[in-house]
């Protein structure tokens, strides 16, 4: 088995409804993404995937989260924009991009900080 990581930033705001402390004011975060991809072999190119397409992916879920508030998004409109669900909808719009592909997503993780992240996990 071979896993393949790529990571993706995007700057955004985002406020917690009913967190009842700071969060739950409206806040920034560069929020970091790492992706990973679990793949059984090799291509005749000796790739599991290619770095270049997991990306472009990635980007193409994510980059409609840079430089917004969140909250004002119709993927966060009745859930709260937390890393966790952050995580999961990027997931789920990943599924339809790989689904062709011999890969399955392995996880997906949000970084809100250096030290703060939360990993959705497909079953």
């Amino acid at each position: 088995m071979f896993q393949i990581k790529v990571e993706y930033d995007f700057d955004a705001a985002h406020a917690l409804r009913g967190y009842g402390g700071k969060c739950e004011r409206l806040h920034g975060h560069r929020f970091r993404v790492v992706v990973a991809v679990d793949a059984q072999g090799l291509d005749e190119l000796g790739l599991a995937y290619d770095f270049v397409e997991l990306k472009k992916h990635l980007r193409e879920v994510a980059e409609g989260f840079d430089h917004i508030s969140l909250n004002d998004i119709p993927a966060f409109d009745k859930i709260n924009p937390s890393s966790e669900n952050i995580a999961l909808t990027i997931c789920r719009g990943l599924e339809p991009l790989l689904a062709r592909d011999p890969v399955s997503i392995a996880f997906v993780e949000v970084w809100e900080s250096p030290e703060s992240c939360a990993r959705f996990t497909p079953s």
